[in-house]
């Protein structure tokens, strides 16, 4: 994900690092070509001339940009939806480790109540690799015993396991009479939360946007870009190329950023940084915990967090 400081207007005109330009420059230069080509020979293709006007093209226009609002929308919300969940993975993190620090029997430096801040820890690992579909390996060992983290691995849905274990300390927790059952139960509900975040993110990222939206939106875009020339031609003459690339510009960009943010678990630039969302869960909790900090992470060029 991009992050980086607010310039002032006229350096945001110039921002290249961050952008989608760099994506769709070269389509930009291919519809540049075109426009020129289209000037040059004033609209006509092999002597045929097109009789296109500005009028149909305004309206179009209207429509295409409504249709490009609706779909960023749509995009956008399941953007903040799956922010909205990692918030709350982070907040009910912090309330199961507090829980164990506090309320459960156990001291707080107990290998016990370390055990079960680890397994948090890795549960938000574990999450992230399942929905980045990446290796969890050295999490896993990192964080767990080497039998629990070989029995995790092995797991299809490891945050659902990662769940069953923790169940698994409370259920021992209270035959030992570490905890009573009012405790037991403010455990739980913090857990059945826990399960519920792991739904929805399956559910943002097993359930996409209807694919034929995407494709009906892009053929619309370049359509729409590629006639363009033919419609300003006759009043704009060799100013055509100037206005087609920049309308193009502005539906090319608004397309490519929405193929990026509907699905924010990816790994693209302006997805959700969930490496950075992942390791502020684990530092918190370790935090808490008091358990070794981290070392700081190096940071990415040009103020990528991922």
């Amino acid at each position: 994900m991009i992050i980086r400081p607010k310039y002032n207007w006229f350096r945001m005109l110039f921002v290249w690092h961050g952008s989608v330009l760099p994506q769709i420059l070269p389509r930009l230069l291919l519809l540049l070509l075109v426009s020129t080509a289209v000037t040059y020979f004033h609209g006509t293709i092999f002597q045929y001339h097109v009789p296109l006007t500005a009028a149909p093209f305004s309206l179009f226009g209207v429509s295409l940009a409504i249709f490009l609002g609706f779909y960023n929308s749509v995009s956008y919300d399941r953007f903040w939806e799956g922010r909205k969940l990692w918030g709350a993975l982070l907040n009910d993190t912090r309330s199961l480790a507090r829980q164990a620090l506090t309320l459960s029997g156990y001291p707080p430096d107990a290998p016990q109540v370390q055990h079960f801040v680890r397994l948090l820890i890795a549960f938000s690992h574990a999450l992230r690799h399942q929905l980045r579909h990446t290796s969890p390996t050295a999490d896993l060992h990192r964080l767990l015993p080497p039998e629990l983290a070989a029995t995790v691995q092995q797991a299809r849905f490891q945050p659902v396991l990662l769940l069953r274990e923790m169940g698994h300390w409370l259920r021992q927790a209270r035959a030992t009479g570490h905890l009573d059952s009012t405790t037991q139960l403010a455990f739980d509900r913090n857990l059945n939360q826990l399960s519920d975040i792991v739904g929805g993110c399956e559910r943002l990222a097993n359930t996409p946007v209807p694919y034929t939206y995407g494709v009906l939106l892009h053929r619309t875009v370049y359509l729409y870009c590629f006639l363009l020339p033919f419609g300003l031609v006759e009043t704009s003459g060799w100013a055509t190329p100037l206005i087609v690339v920049y309308i193009g510009y502005t539906f090319m960009a608004l397309d490519a950023i929405i193929g990026e943010i509907e699905e924010p678990f990816g790994l693209e630039d302006n997805d959700l940084p969930l490496n950075a969302l992942s390791t502020t869960i684990e530092a918190s909790l370790r935090e808490l915990a008091d358990l070794p900090a981290l070392p700081p992470a190096p940071r990415r060029p040009g103020y990528i967090v991922d």
